[in-house]
């Protein structure tokens, strides 16, 4: 006999194969849900039903969307000709919170990361040379995360940009706002060194 009811052992389970959520986590989740009033756990699963059903990719950007092309790829107002090439959709969010940027997105939806099993081939990267040649693009910016697999992306993209005709830049790195110098690592350190320019 099952020590739990069928159907709470299947909600711990699905919950469990969620990134971070451990046994424990998955656990408490699902006994939360079983003592929380019913409208909480249907409000839940239509919006995974929803989730599933009327998201999309962009067509042209692979930016998560409910219409294909997104509103960032239609709207006019934007600079089409430069691209900020982004890992992840959240990526996008985060620098549309700048308010900074006016150009589009290219998504890649992952970084090369060969103890990951993830190539060239596993990302949109061939959708990005594809834009080049369709789309008058001046510039590309590499936003891949600072990390050993965004910098390899970037490098593997930037080989690939060189026959086009396009500026390709990579986003600063420097010390965080607010932060103290004393407790800034090397390398952000001497990059901020690096990057520094005049006011």
């Amino acid at each position: 006999m099952q020590p739990l009811a069928g159907p709470v052992s299947r909600l711990i389970e699905a919950f469990s194969r969620l990134p971070g959520i451990g046994p424990k986590t998955s656990a408490r989740l699902t006994f939360y849900l079983l003592r929380a009033p019913a409208e909480v756990a249907l409000e839940l699963a239509d919006a995974l039903r929803d989730l599933k059903q009327r998201v999309t990719f962009c067509e042209r950007c692979y930016h998560i969307t409910e219409t294909s092309p997104c509103p960032i790829c239609l709207d006019e107002t934007r600079d089409h000709r430069l691209i900020c090439v982004v890992e992840e959709p959240l990526d996008v969010l985060a620098i549309e919170r700048t308010r900074e940027y006016r150009g589009v997105y290219h998504v890649l939806h992952g970084a090369i990361s060969p103890v990951d099993g993830i190539g060239p081939d596993d990302l949109k990267i061939a959708e990005l040379l594809a834009r080049l040649e369709s789309e008058p693009v001046h510039e590309v910016i590499l936003a891949t995360n600072p990390n050993l697999e965004g910098e390899a992306t970037a490098m593997y993209i930037a080989r690939l940009l060189a026959p086009y005709k396009v500026r390709v830049t990579r986003l600063a790195r420097g010390l965080p706002v607010g932060g103290d110098l004393e407790y800034a690592d090397e390398v952000t350190l001497a990059r901020a060194l690096e990057g520094r320019r005049e006011i």
